[in-house]
Protein backbone atom coordinates (compact mmCIF):
# COMPACT_ATOMS: atom_id res chain seq x y z
CA UNK A 1 0.00 0.00 0.00
CA UNK A 2 1.70 3.11 -1.04
CA UNK A 3 1.86 6.48 1.02
CA UNK A 4 -1.02 9.00 0.60
CA UNK A 5 -0.24 11.93 -1.19
CA UNK A 6 -1.38 15.01 0.54
CA UNK A 7 -3.40 17.10 -1.44
CA UNK A 8 -2.00 20.03 -3.45
CA UNK A 9 -2.80 23.50 -1.41
CA UNK A 10 -2.08 26.78 -3.39
CA UNK A 11 -0.13 29.59 -1.00
CA UNK A 12 -2.46 32.33 0.46
CA UNK A 13 -1.90 35.80 -0.73
CA UNK A 14 1.22 36.67 1.71
CA UNK A 15 0.90 38.65 4.67
CA UNK A 16 4.50 38.78 5.20
CA UNK A 17 6.14 41.97 4.25
CA UNK A 18 9.26 42.07 2.92
CA UNK A 19 12.03 44.63 4.64
CA UNK A 20 11.74 47.62 2.00
CA UNK A 21 7.85 47.09 2.77
CA UNK A 22 8.42 47.55 6.23
CA UNK A 23 10.32 50.30 6.21
CA UNK A 24 8.29 52.45 3.62
CA UNK A 25 5.24 52.07 6.12
CA UNK A 26 6.76 52.97 8.98
CA UNK A 27 8.82 56.15 7.79
CA UNK A 28 6.05 57.09 5.74
CA UNK A 29 3.33 56.76 9.31
CA UNK A 30 6.24 58.68 11.34
CA UNK A 31 6.37 61.53 8.79
CA UNK A 32 2.69 61.84 9.25
CA UNK A 33 2.85 61.04 12.92
CA UNK A 34 5.53 64.33 13.07
CA UNK A 35 3.74 66.55 11.29
CA UNK A 36 0.67 66.15 13.43
CA UNK A 37 2.51 66.46 16.70
CA UNK A 38 4.56 69.32 15.55
CA UNK A 39 1.10 71.22 14.37
CA UNK A 40 -0.92 70.21 17.78
CA UNK A 41 -0.93 73.57 19.13
CA UNK A 42 -2.54 75.23 15.78
CA UNK A 43 -5.18 72.38 15.45
CA UNK A 44 -8.55 73.30 16.33
CA UNK A 45 -9.54 72.26 19.68
CA UNK A 46 -12.57 70.38 18.57
CA UNK A 47 -13.94 69.27 15.24
CA UNK A 48 -16.85 66.77 15.94
CA UNK A 49 -19.43 69.12 13.77
CA UNK A 50 -20.86 66.57 11.19
CA UNK A 51 -19.51 63.95 12.87
CA UNK A 52 -22.50 61.39 11.80
CA UNK A 53 -22.13 62.50 8.11
CA UNK A 54 -18.86 61.40 8.28
CA UNK A 55 -19.64 57.95 10.38
CA UNK A 56 -22.20 57.33 7.63
CA UNK A 57 -19.94 57.74 4.96
CA UNK A 58 -17.17 55.74 6.33
CA UNK A 59 -19.66 52.06 6.56
CA UNK A 60 -18.64 49.87 4.52
CA UNK A 61 -18.60 45.97 4.25
CA UNK A 62 -15.78 43.81 4.57
CA UNK A 63 -13.01 44.23 1.90
CA UNK A 64 -12.47 41.74 -0.46
CA UNK A 65 -9.18 43.42 -2.02
CA UNK A 66 -6.93 45.60 -0.64
CA UNK A 67 -6.30 49.30 -1.03
CA UNK A 68 -3.16 51.15 -1.22
CA UNK A 69 -1.48 52.11 1.98
CA UNK A 70 -0.98 56.01 1.22
CA UNK A 71 -4.36 56.42 0.47
CA UNK A 72 -5.18 54.49 4.01
CA UNK A 73 -2.89 57.17 5.39
CA UNK A 74 -4.65 59.80 3.29
CA UNK A 75 -8.05 58.84 5.22
CA UNK A 76 -7.45 58.47 8.33
CA UNK A 77 -5.04 61.50 8.84
CA UNK A 78 -7.28 63.43 6.30
CA UNK A 79 -10.37 63.21 7.34
CA UNK A 80 -10.85 60.38 10.33
CA UNK A 81 -8.62 61.53 12.94
CA UNK A 82 -8.96 65.64 12.68
CA UNK A 83 -12.82 65.09 13.37
CA UNK A 84 -12.36 64.65 16.91
CA UNK A 85 -11.97 66.74 20.16
CA UNK A 86 -7.99 67.52 20.51
CA UNK A 87 -7.00 65.60 23.64
CA UNK A 88 -3.24 65.83 22.93
CA UNK A 89 -3.56 69.76 22.36
CA UNK A 90 -1.77 71.98 24.96
CA UNK A 91 -4.83 73.91 25.03
CA UNK A 92 -7.22 70.92 26.46
CA UNK A 93 -8.10 71.67 30.03
CA UNK A 94 -11.54 69.45 29.28
CA UNK A 95 -12.26 66.12 31.24
CA UNK A 96 -8.93 64.97 32.67
CA UNK A 97 -6.44 65.06 30.16
CA UNK A 98 -4.26 62.45 28.69
CA UNK A 99 -1.06 63.51 27.60
CA UNK A 100 -0.11 60.80 25.15
CA UNK A 101 3.83 60.65 25.26
CA UNK A 102 5.41 60.01 22.00
CA UNK A 103 7.44 57.64 23.75
CA UNK A 104 5.30 55.52 24.61
CA UNK A 105 3.73 55.19 21.11
CA UNK A 106 7.32 54.11 19.99
CA UNK A 107 7.32 51.69 23.02
CA UNK A 108 4.17 50.23 21.90
CA UNK A 109 5.72 49.29 18.13
CA UNK A 110 8.10 47.91 19.73
CA UNK A 111 6.18 45.65 22.19
CA UNK A 112 3.44 45.43 19.14
CA UNK A 113 5.91 44.10 16.63
CA UNK A 114 7.93 41.65 18.60
CA UNK A 115 4.55 40.58 20.12
CA UNK A 116 6.06 38.56 23.16
CA UNK A 117 2.98 37.35 25.48
CA UNK A 118 3.50 38.49 28.96
CA UNK A 119 0.14 37.34 31.08
CA UNK A 120 2.62 34.60 32.48
CA UNK A 121 6.38 34.67 33.99
CA UNK A 122 7.46 31.81 32.04
CA UNK A 123 6.61 33.34 28.30
CA UNK A 124 8.51 36.56 28.87
CA UNK A 125 10.57 36.61 31.82
CA UNK A 126 12.65 40.04 30.77
CA UNK A 127 9.53 41.74 30.20
CA UNK A 128 7.28 40.86 32.53
CA UNK A 129 10.11 41.81 35.00
CA UNK A 130 10.07 45.47 33.24
CA UNK A 131 6.45 45.91 34.11
CA UNK A 132 6.88 44.31 37.40
CA UNK A 133 9.34 47.25 38.25
CA UNK A 134 6.87 49.90 36.96
CA UNK A 135 4.56 48.77 39.52
CA UNK A 136 6.64 48.33 42.28
CA UNK A 137 8.23 51.77 41.74
CA UNK A 138 4.31 53.12 42.07
CA UNK A 139 3.70 51.16 44.75
CA UNK A 140 6.77 52.70 46.43
CA UNK A 141 5.86 56.42 45.24
CA UNK A 142 2.79 55.56 47.59
CA UNK A 143 4.50 54.74 50.58
CA UNK A 144 3.44 51.08 50.38
CA UNK A 145 4.96 48.31 52.70
CA UNK A 146 7.02 45.23 51.31
CA UNK A 147 4.57 42.64 49.54
CA UNK A 148 2.59 45.05 48.03
CA UNK A 149 1.77 44.62 44.13
CA UNK A 150 -0.41 45.16 41.13
CA UNK A 151 -1.17 44.78 37.98
CA UNK A 152 -1.65 47.06 34.55
CA UNK A 153 -4.72 47.60 33.09
CA UNK A 154 -6.58 48.77 29.99
CA UNK A 155 -8.08 51.70 32.48
CA UNK A 156 -9.32 53.21 35.90
CA UNK A 157 -12.65 51.02 35.21
CA UNK A 158 -11.28 47.70 34.89
CA UNK A 159 -8.77 48.53 37.62
CA UNK A 160 -11.19 49.64 40.05
CA UNK A 161 -12.49 46.38 38.86
CA UNK A 162 -10.15 43.73 40.09
CA UNK A 163 -9.77 46.24 43.19
CA UNK A 164 -13.82 45.93 44.23
CA UNK A 165 -13.16 42.03 43.43
CA UNK A 166 -10.05 41.13 45.59
CA UNK A 167 -12.17 43.34 48.36
CA UNK A 168 -15.05 41.21 47.96
CA UNK A 169 -12.95 38.11 48.32
CA UNK A 170 -10.76 39.52 51.35
CA UNK A 171 -13.77 40.95 53.44
CA UNK A 172 -17.11 38.58 52.33
CA UNK A 173 -18.52 35.22 52.27
CA UNK A 174 -19.36 33.27 49.02
CA UNK A 175 -22.71 34.86 49.04
CA UNK A 176 -21.98 38.68 49.40
CA UNK A 177 -25.27 39.93 48.56
CA UNK A 178 -25.48 41.35 51.90
CA UNK A 179 -22.38 43.41 51.11
CA UNK A 180 -22.47 46.72 51.47
CA UNK A 181 -19.93 49.48 49.56
CA UNK A 182 -19.96 52.86 51.12
CA UNK A 183 -18.67 55.32 48.57
CA UNK A 184 -18.80 59.69 47.95
CA UNK A 185 -22.05 61.17 46.61
CA UNK A 186 -18.82 62.45 44.31
CA UNK A 187 -17.30 59.44 43.50
CA UNK A 188 -16.08 58.42 39.78
CA UNK A 189 -19.06 56.25 37.83
CA UNK A 190 -16.41 54.12 37.47
CA UNK A 191 -16.76 52.99 41.25
CA UNK A 192 -20.47 52.82 40.97
CA UNK A 193 -19.99 50.81 37.51
CA UNK A 194 -17.18 48.21 38.46
CA UNK A 195 -19.80 47.39 41.52
CA UNK A 196 -22.38 46.45 39.53
CA UNK A 197 -20.52 44.20 37.52
CA UNK A 198 -18.93 42.40 40.57
CA UNK A 199 -22.73 41.35 41.22
CA UNK A 200 -23.55 43.83 43.75
CA UNK A 201 -27.76 45.26 44.05
CA UNK A 202 -27.51 49.41 43.58
CA UNK A 203 -29.09 49.22 46.91
CA UNK A 204 -25.88 47.90 48.40
CA UNK A 205 -23.83 51.00 47.32
CA UNK A 206 -24.62 53.95 49.79
CA UNK A 207 -23.68 57.27 48.52
CA UNK A 208 -22.52 59.71 51.54
CA UNK A 209 -22.98 63.13 51.37
CA UNK A 210 -19.95 65.57 51.12
CA UNK A 211 -18.91 68.64 53.06
CA UNK A 212 -18.70 72.05 51.72
CA UNK A 213 -15.88 71.11 49.78
CA UNK A 214 -16.83 68.08 48.91
CA UNK A 215 -14.89 65.76 50.61
CA UNK A 216 -16.65 62.37 52.08
CA UNK A 217 -18.13 62.90 55.43
CA UNK A 218 -16.79 60.83 57.94
CA UNK A 219 -19.99 61.04 60.37
CA UNK A 220 -22.09 60.38 57.87
CA UNK A 221 -20.42 56.95 57.07
CA UNK A 222 -20.17 56.00 60.46
CA UNK A 223 -23.80 56.47 60.35
CA UNK A 224 -24.43 54.11 57.73
CA UNK A 225 -22.31 51.41 58.69
CA UNK A 226 -24.09 50.72 62.19
CA UNK A 227 -27.66 51.72 60.68
CA UNK A 228 -26.34 48.59 57.95
CA UNK A 229 -25.41 46.58 60.37
CA UNK A 230 -27.80 46.69 62.50
CA UNK A 231 -30.29 46.17 59.56
CA UNK A 232 -28.42 42.58 59.14
CA UNK A 233 -26.12 43.59 56.18
CA UNK A 234 -22.04 43.24 55.68
CA UNK A 235 -20.45 46.51 55.48
CA UNK A 236 -17.43 45.48 53.37
CA UNK A 237 -15.75 48.29 51.72
CA UNK A 238 -14.95 52.15 51.90
CA UNK A 239 -14.06 54.49 48.99
CA UNK A 240 -11.94 57.30 49.04
CA UNK A 241 -11.27 60.41 46.20
CA UNK A 242 -7.56 61.64 45.86
CA UNK A 243 -8.77 64.22 43.32
CA UNK A 244 -12.96 64.24 42.23
CA UNK A 245 -13.39 64.51 38.72
CA UNK A 246 -15.93 67.25 39.50
CA UNK A 247 -13.73 69.46 41.78
CA UNK A 248 -10.51 67.75 42.68
CA UNK A 249 -11.70 67.13 46.21
CA UNK A 250 -9.03 64.86 48.18
CA UNK A 251 -11.00 63.11 51.03
CA UNK A 252 -9.23 63.13 54.38
CA UNK A 253 -7.73 60.19 53.51
CA UNK A 254 -6.12 59.53 57.35
CA UNK A 255 -9.98 60.02 58.52
CA UNK A 256 -11.41 57.41 56.07
CA UNK A 257 -7.92 54.79 57.16
CA UNK A 258 -8.96 55.30 60.92
CA UNK A 259 -13.15 54.61 59.92
CA UNK A 260 -11.84 51.46 58.05
CA UNK A 261 -9.69 50.10 60.56
CA UNK A 262 -11.97 50.47 63.42
CA UNK A 263 -15.27 48.90 61.21
CA UNK A 264 -13.06 46.50 59.65
CA UNK A 265 -13.53 47.69 56.00
CA UNK A 266 -11.12 47.43 52.89
CA UNK A 267 -10.15 51.20 52.20
CA UNK A 268 -9.71 51.68 48.58
CA UNK A 269 -8.75 55.04 46.96
CA UNK A 270 -9.51 55.99 43.20
CA UNK A 271 -6.38 58.13 42.58
CA UNK A 272 -7.22 57.44 38.82
CA UNK A 273 -6.39 61.40 38.32
CA UNK A 274 -4.91 62.71 41.22
CA UNK A 275 -2.39 59.27 42.75
CA UNK A 276 0.45 60.82 40.69
CA UNK A 277 1.02 63.89 42.21
CA UNK A 278 2.38 61.93 44.88
CA UNK A 279 5.97 62.23 43.42
CA UNK A 280 5.67 65.52 44.19
CA UNK A 281 6.21 67.35 47.86
CA UNK A 282 2.64 69.20 47.33
CA UNK A 283 0.86 66.22 46.43
CA UNK A 284 2.29 64.05 49.09
CA UNK A 285 0.57 66.24 51.78
CA UNK A 286 -2.40 66.53 50.40
CA UNK A 287 -2.51 62.61 49.70
CA UNK A 288 -1.41 62.09 52.82
CA UNK A 289 -2.68 59.16 54.46
CA UNK A 290 -3.24 57.55 50.83
CA UNK A 291 -0.37 54.85 51.60
CA UNK A 292 -2.97 52.99 54.38
CA UNK A 293 -5.42 52.42 51.82
CA UNK A 294 -5.64 48.45 50.98
CA UNK A 295 -6.14 48.99 47.30
CA UNK A 296 -4.87 52.27 45.01
CA UNK A 297 -6.26 52.87 41.43
CA UNK A 298 -3.76 55.17 39.48
CA UNK A 299 -3.83 56.01 36.14
CA UNK A 300 -1.02 56.61 34.00
CA UNK A 301 -2.59 58.34 30.82
CA UNK A 302 -3.81 60.76 32.89
CA UNK A 303 -1.08 61.83 35.43
CA UNK A 304 2.34 60.12 33.90
CA UNK A 305 0.95 61.84 30.67
CA UNK A 306 0.63 58.21 28.43
CA UNK A 307 -1.74 57.45 25.92
CA UNK A 308 -5.19 56.44 26.62
CA UNK A 309 -5.61 52.69 27.86
CA UNK A 310 -3.00 52.47 30.25
CA UNK A 311 -4.57 52.15 34.06
CA UNK A 312 -3.36 50.33 36.91
CA UNK A 313 -4.41 49.11 40.53
CA UNK A 314 -2.12 48.67 43.48
CA UNK A 315 -2.69 46.43 46.25
CA UNK A 316 -1.07 46.92 49.91
CA UNK A 317 -0.71 42.69 50.12
CA UNK A 318 -0.39 41.45 46.46
CA UNK A 319 -1.60 37.85 47.03
CA UNK A 320 -4.69 38.98 47.88
CA UNK A 321 -5.09 39.53 43.83
CA UNK A 322 -3.82 35.69 43.66
CA UNK A 323 -6.60 34.73 45.93
CA UNK A 324 -9.14 36.20 44.38
CA UNK A 325 -8.29 36.22 40.54
CA UNK A 326 -6.36 32.47 40.31
CA UNK A 327 -7.34 30.09 38.86
CA UNK A 328 -5.35 27.17 36.57
CA UNK A 329 -6.10 25.30 33.93
CA UNK A 330 -4.04 21.67 32.79
CA UNK A 331 -2.54 23.65 29.51
CA UNK A 332 -0.79 26.39 31.22
CA UNK A 333 2.41 26.17 33.09
CA UNK A 334 2.52 25.51 36.32
CA UNK A 335 2.26 28.24 38.81
CA UNK A 336 5.72 29.35 40.17
CA UNK A 337 6.64 28.70 43.51
CA UNK A 338 9.04 31.90 43.40
CA UNK A 339 7.22 35.14 44.64
CA UNK A 340 9.24 37.06 42.13
CA UNK A 341 8.34 35.41 39.32
CA UNK A 342 4.88 37.11 38.93
CA UNK A 343 2.05 35.83 36.82
CA UNK A 344 -0.30 38.65 35.30
CA UNK A 345 -3.33 36.15 34.46
CA UNK A 346 -3.26 35.50 38.24
CA UNK A 347 -3.93 38.91 39.37
CA UNK A 348 -6.58 40.11 37.49
CA UNK A 349 -9.52 38.97 34.97
CA UNK A 350 -7.33 38.68 31.64
CA UNK A 351 -5.22 35.89 30.20
CA UNK A 352 -4.15 37.39 26.89
CA UNK A 353 -3.62 41.18 27.42
CA UNK A 354 -0.80 43.86 25.49
CA UNK A 355 2.47 44.36 26.92
CA UNK A 356 1.50 47.81 28.81
CA UNK A 357 4.60 47.69 30.63
CA UNK A 358 6.82 48.93 27.77
CA UNK A 359 4.94 52.03 27.30
CA UNK A 360 5.34 53.14 30.85
CA UNK A 361 9.03 51.71 31.12
CA UNK A 362 10.24 53.30 28.37
CA UNK A 363 9.36 57.39 29.23
CA UNK A 364 10.85 56.52 32.71
CA UNK A 365 14.04 55.26 31.88
CA UNK A 366 14.43 57.60 29.32
CA UNK A 367 13.68 60.72 31.49
CA UNK A 368 14.01 59.45 35.09
CA UNK A 369 11.48 60.37 37.50
CA UNK A 370 13.00 64.11 38.00
CA UNK A 371 11.30 64.49 34.58
CA UNK A 372 7.84 63.82 35.21
CA UNK A 373 8.01 65.85 38.95
CA UNK A 374 9.03 69.00 37.61
CA UNK A 375 5.96 68.81 35.07
CA UNK A 376 3.27 67.60 37.36
CA UNK A 377 5.08 70.35 39.53
CA UNK A 378 4.17 72.72 36.66
CA UNK A 379 0.23 71.93 36.73
CA UNK A 380 0.14 72.71 40.05
CA UNK A 381 1.58 75.92 39.80
CA UNK A 382 -0.73 76.51 36.58
CA UNK A 383 -3.85 75.78 38.04
CA UNK A 384 -2.58 77.48 40.68
CA UNK A 385 -2.24 80.56 38.61
CA UNK A 386 -5.90 80.18 36.84
CA UNK A 387 -7.49 79.86 40.18
CA UNK A 388 -6.03 82.90 41.98
CA UNK A 389 -6.93 84.83 39.09
CA UNK A 390 -10.55 83.76 38.56
CA UNK A 391 -10.95 83.50 42.21
CA UNK A 392 -10.08 87.75 41.96
CA UNK A 393 -12.89 88.07 38.80
CA UNK A 394 -15.52 89.97 39.98
CA UNK A 395 -18.95 87.76 39.94
CA UNK A 396 -17.01 84.56 39.78
CA UNK A 397 -17.76 81.73 42.26
CA UNK A 398 -15.43 79.23 43.09
CA UNK A 399 -16.76 75.68 43.96
CA UNK A 400 -14.16 75.05 46.10
CA UNK A 401 -10.43 75.27 47.33
CA UNK A 402 -7.93 73.96 45.06
CA UNK A 403 -6.54 71.03 46.13
CA UNK A 404 -4.63 69.59 42.59
CA UNK A 405 -4.60 71.01 39.30
CA UNK A 406 -8.50 70.76 39.02
CA UNK A 407 -11.32 72.96 40.01
CA UNK A 408 -14.80 74.38 39.14
CA UNK A 409 -16.08 77.82 38.89
CA UNK A 410 -19.54 79.89 37.31
CA UNK A 411 -20.93 83.33 36.90
CA UNK A 412 -22.57 84.21 39.71
CA UNK A 413 -22.92 88.33 39.86
CA UNK A 414 -23.70 89.21 43.73
CA UNK A 415 -27.01 90.77 44.43
CA UNK A 416 -28.70 89.19 41.96
CA UNK A 417 -32.14 88.02 41.78
CA UNK A 418 -31.21 85.27 39.05
CA UNK A 419 -32.92 81.88 39.58
CA UNK A 420 -30.49 79.30 39.56
CA UNK A 421 -32.19 78.04 36.01
CA UNK A 422 -31.25 81.34 34.41
CA UNK A 423 -27.92 81.26 36.49
CA UNK A 424 -27.41 78.01 34.49
CA UNK A 425 -28.02 78.80 30.80
CA UNK A 426 -26.05 82.08 31.53
CA UNK A 427 -22.65 79.89 32.15
CA UNK A 428 -23.56 76.71 29.90
CA UNK A 429 -23.50 80.04 26.58
CA UNK A 430 -20.06 81.45 28.86
CA UNK A 431 -18.88 77.72 28.23
CA UNK A 432 -19.66 77.67 24.66
CA UNK A 433 -18.47 80.72 24.03
CA UNK A 434 -14.85 80.04 25.11
CA UNK A 435 -14.71 76.50 23.20
CA UNK A 436 -15.83 78.46 19.84
CA UNK A 437 -12.53 81.03 20.63
CA UNK A 438 -10.77 77.14 19.62
CA UNK A 439 -7.69 78.07 22.22
CA UNK A 440 -8.89 76.04 24.65
CA UNK A 441 -11.81 73.13 25.60
CA UNK A 442 -13.13 72.84 28.95
CA UNK A 443 -16.28 71.29 30.18
CA UNK A 444 -18.52 71.59 32.32
CA UNK A 445 -20.22 69.79 35.34
CA UNK A 446 -23.17 69.84 37.71
CA UNK A 447 -22.31 70.54 41.59
CA UNK A 448 -26.00 69.76 44.05
CA UNK A 449 -27.87 70.94 41.13
CA UNK A 450 -26.12 73.94 39.54
CA UNK A 451 -24.09 74.68 36.24
CA UNK A 452 -20.39 74.85 37.37
CA UNK A 453 -17.18 75.48 33.98
CA UNK A 454 -14.46 72.86 35.02
CA UNK A 455 -10.42 73.62 34.62
CA UNK A 456 -8.33 70.79 34.55
CA UNK A 457 -4.14 71.47 33.72
CA UNK A 458 -2.75 68.07 33.46
CA UNK A 459 -1.08 67.67 30.07
CA UNK A 460 2.30 67.69 29.81
CA UNK A 461 2.06 70.20 26.51
CA UNK A 462 0.22 72.64 28.51
CA UNK A 463 2.44 75.68 29.76
CA UNK A 464 1.59 79.50 30.77
CA UNK A 465 1.02 80.77 27.64
CA UNK A 466 -2.38 78.47 27.61
CA UNK A 467 -3.21 79.21 30.65
CA UNK A 468 -2.74 83.22 29.52
CA UNK A 469 -5.07 82.46 26.77
CA UNK A 470 -7.78 80.64 28.48
CA UNK A 471 -7.96 83.43 31.32
CA UNK A 472 -7.58 85.97 28.07
CA UNK A 473 -11.09 83.70 26.46
CA UNK A 474 -12.61 83.90 29.79
CA UNK A 475 -12.36 86.95 30.69
CA UNK A 476 -13.34 88.31 27.34
CA UNK A 477 -16.58 86.35 27.33
CA UNK A 478 -17.43 87.30 30.78
CA UNK A 479 -17.33 90.31 30.08
CA UNK A 480 -19.60 90.08 27.09
CA UNK A 481 -21.89 87.31 29.52
CA UNK A 482 -22.36 90.59 32.53
CA UNK A 483 -23.37 92.83 29.72
CA UNK A 484 -26.25 90.71 28.71
CA UNK A 485 -27.08 90.05 32.06
CA UNK A 486 -27.02 93.87 33.26
CA UNK A 487 -28.89 94.56 30.38
CA UNK A 488 -31.73 91.83 31.03
CA UNK A 489 -32.08 93.32 34.49
CA UNK A 490 -35.05 95.33 35.46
Amino acid sequence: MGRRKLPAVAPPMSLELDSKTMRAMVELATERLIRHTETLPDQPMHAVAGGKKLARALREPLPERGVPYERLLRLLFGRVIPASLNAASPGYLAYVPGGGLFHAAVADLIADATNRYVGMWQAAPGLVQLEQNVLDWFASMLGFPEGAGGLLTTGGSLATLVALVTARHERLPPEFQRGVLYVSEEVHHAITKSALVAGFLPERIRAIPTDERFRLRLDEVARAVEADRAAGLLPFALVGSAGTVNTGAVDDLHGLADLAASERLWLHVDAAYGGFFALTERGKRALAGIERADSVVLDPHKGLFLPYGTGSVIVRDRSALLRAHAVRAAYLPARSADDEAVDFCDLGPELSRDNRGLRVWLPLKMHGASAFRAALDEKLDLARLAFDALSNEPDVELAAPLELSLFAFRFRPSGSLATELELDVVNRRWLSAVNQRQRVLLTGTTLRGRFFLRFCVLSFRTHADRIAAALEDLRAELALVRAAFAARSP
